[in-house]
């Protein structure tokens, strides 16, 4: 028999000479035994089960297929959230958006209970359930353009027990009529020129639709911040994720629609980059 030792030892070495990650042979290695990074290293000389399935998702992994692919599944502000190739894989730095939503909410609404939110191109559906949960009694409705995407999303929903309302359709237009406390949205903001030079992990396996918003990258901003004057009610809150040195052009693209009627943020993420936009609207 092998032991849990032998094959994490294997696993890594593996992955290296194809050129990924190593550490990805722990992730993997705690996925496939369901157990903690602590009691991983407490089973370290036990006998490895099932060695071959984990053998073939090394391989496949190697081969170039996320991991989280492989698992079908990250993790997100603390939970678990099911991924396949119709989303986009929930990334650490949107976690620093909902806290940024959230630290705000806090801020703006002293009693948050039937704020109204908005979490557009919603794909997995992390931000609409990650808010919904946080923020107990609020009313949220996601949307996004991709059907399965949206299946994906109620899905999780429904696994998580988030109370969120879904809509199918292009950005802002399924909530016409609407009138909106907090708007937030991860769109897709990659070039059209900068998605050929992508990772293969992610070109590859995640879907372009999600990922590349126009030949310059800002389409979707562009029309974010033109219709959603429309729908913002006072005092309201926007929060965008963008892409790196995106900030400020962004932050502009507000400042011009909203005229005087808004208080634009840039904020840094832990890397020290500029991914985020703020804005109030009073």
């Amino acid at each position: 028999m092998t032991t849990v030792f032998e094959a994490l030892n294997w696993a890594s070495s593996f992955l290296e000479s194809h050129g990924r990650e190593a550490s990805a042979a722990e992730w993997l290695m705690k996925h496939e035994l369901d157990v903690s990074r602590t009691e991983l290293l407490l089973m370290l000389r036990d006998d490895m089960p099932d060695y071959e399935i984990f053998q073939d998702k090394i391989r496949k992994h190697a081969g170039g297929i996320p991991v989280q692919h492989i698992v079908e599944k990250e993790e997100f502000y603390g939970r678990m959230f099911r991924v396949n190739h119709h989303v986009l894989v929930p990334r650490p730095e949107t976690e620093e958006l909902v806290e940024g939503i959230l630290s705000r909410v806090r801020k703006l609404y002293p009693d948050p209970a039937g704020v109204s939110i908005a979490d557009i191109g919603t794909g997995s559906g992390a931000i609409a359930i990650s808010l919904a949960l946080e923020l107990n009694n609020s009313d949220v409705t996601a949307v996004d353009l991709s059907e399965q995407a949206l299946q994906v999303a109620k899905e999780n929903a429904g696994f998580l027990r988030a109370p969120v309302a879904f809509l199918h359709g292009d950005l802002l237009a399924p909530l016409a009529g609407r009138k909106l406390d907090i708007v937030v949205s991860n769109p897709p903001y990659i070039s059209e020129k900068d998605y050929q030079a992508l990772d293969p992990l992610v070109r590859d396996h995640e879907p372009m639709q999600a990922l590349v918003g126009g030949e310059d990258g800002y389409d979707l901003y562009r029309r974010l911040a033109a219709d959603l004057p429309a729908v913002m009610a006072s005092p309201g809150l926007i929060g965008f994720e963008v892409g790196e040195k995106q900030a400020r052009t962004v932050a502009r693209m507000l400042e011009v629609s909203f005229v005087d009627r808004i208080q634009v943020e840039v904020v840094k993420d832990i890397s020290g980059k500029e991914r985020m936009v703020f804005g109030i609207v009073n």
